[in-house]
């Protein structure tokens, strides 16, 4: 990794350096505490699903050419052969002129290949069917292997487990599975001027929001958060639980002290603990320019802006598809987010060298789209990310966006 002191990198730079930490390790755990996680190889299926031809319908298991030419005005005749019970393979072979009764996800018995629709049939006494429908070969039959096929890779490596990912490990009978660990974020503030939220605030004070807020969002993304609470502006006391935390997490956030300013700690404090090993110092975007990459070997130290919605805007764009790449994810700062295509309500000015993200309030239009409204306000104000609904990107090489034209929205946790 390549080592920058006081040098502001584009978004797509930064990205480049948190895509080079590796992925936790792999473990193997029980399924039923795999969700949200990811996996760590592939799966491949140890057997078709199904095992056997199953109906998909309730009714009666024919042969197909039975049937044929039989509709309600001039139903066909079946004998009712037997009856299948749905916890016991059928021990009878089905002959032709025969059928036999078949609930949702029996088994097919041999010389059967469709199912006729219980709503299609009427029953003639005990041993007759009468048949008010043709049927073509395999109809509302699931063949066996037709869901997943024996040797077949079913779900990669880099994917997150989630609930019909679950289902389909449980269908297959995996019982264990390889994941990547979830990844442990520590998060601390910074700064004389914060106090606990339990606190009563005096003029010039401010109550811990990035603590809560940070620990937040990482949770949202699946991370188990660690809190090392409150560091006063005292860079030996920083350095002390940048240590501890390093020992104990796999990424640790420090909000605050993270510019240029007398009493903006954070910088000489990850250069002690990491060994100068600063990657990142100023990012060419808005809000969250002062943000700082530090490593100490493979775990990352993030130095966010202290101001509250710099630090959220960050901790969205940056962070939590870097926490989705430590945890496993494959691509993870590309397909972190679904984006909302919308109408934007007005020019939007930018400078050209960095990228901008503009909070956006989301309301129905008269178009197919929805309209993008930017919420202003100035840049502290807790109220823009309440009010915003996401993000709309105004990229570094552009001077701004147009009233009317079309943008895709970052939906905001």
């Amino acid at each position: 990794m390549k080592e920058s002191f006081f040098q502001v990198i584009s978004v797509s730079q930064c990205i480049q350096i948190l895509r080079e930490f590796s992925p936790t390790p792999p473990i193997t755990v029980d399924l039923e505490d795999a969700p949200g996680l990811v996996l760590a190889e592939d799966v491949t299926a140890g057997e078709d699903l199904p095992l056997q031809h199953r109906s998909c319908v309730d009714g009666y298991a024919v042969r197909a050419r039975d049937t044929f030419g039989a509709t309600e005005s001039n139903p066909g005749y079946l004998d009712l052969a037997f009856s299948i019970d749905i916890q016991t393979p059928p021990g009878s072979c089905l002959e032709s002129g025969q059928s036999a009764r078949i609930p949702t996800g029996g088994c097919l018995p041999d010389g059967a290949d469709a199912v006729i629709m219980v709503e299609h049939t009427l029953g003639m006494g005990p041993a007759t069917v009468e048949i008010k429908k043709s049927l073509s070969p395999w109809e509302n039959v699931m063949l066996r292997g037709e869901d997943v096929a024996h040797g077949e890779c079913v779900l990669h490596a880099g994917l997150r487990l989630t609930p019909a990912r679950i289902g389909l490990l449980a269908a297959l009978g995996c019982s264990r599975v390889s994941i990547h660990r979830r990844v442990v974020v520590g998060i601390l503030s910074t700064g004389d001027e914060v106090v606990n939220i339990s606190e009563t605030v005096r003029p010039g004070l401010v109550r811990d929001v990035n603590t809560h807020a940070l620990a937040a969002l990482a949770k949202s993304c699946g991370s188990d958060v660690r809190r090392y609470g409150l560091v006063r502006d005292d860079p030996h006391t920083l350095t002390k639980k940048l240590e501890t935390a390093l020992m104990e997490c796999d990424l640790v956030l420090v909000s605050g002290g993270s510019s240029v300013g007398a009493r903006d700690h954070t910088l000489e404090s990850l250069q002690r603990v990491c060994n100068g090993h600063i990657l990142a110092h100023g990012l060419a975007m808005s809000p969250g320019k002062p943000t700082i990459v530090a490593a100490s070997g493979n775990k990352a130290i993030i130095g966010l802006p202290g101001q509250v919605t710099s630090a959220q805007v960050v901790m969205q764009v940056l962070m939590m598809p870097f926490i989705a790449h430590l945890g496993g994810r494959k691509n993870a700062f590309q397909n972190n987010w679904k984006s909302i295509p919308a109408i934007l309500s007005r020019n939007i000015g930018s400078r050209q060298g960095r990228t901008d993200y503009i909070r956006v309030k989301l309301t129905p239009s008269d178009n197919d789209l929805p309209l993008a409204t930017p919420v202003l306000g100035k840049s502290g104000l807790l109220k823009t990310l309440l009010q915003a609904d996401g993000l709309v990107e105004i990229p570094e090489n552009s001077e701004g966006l147009k009233n009317n034209q079309k943008v895709l929205v970052r939906p905001l946790e």
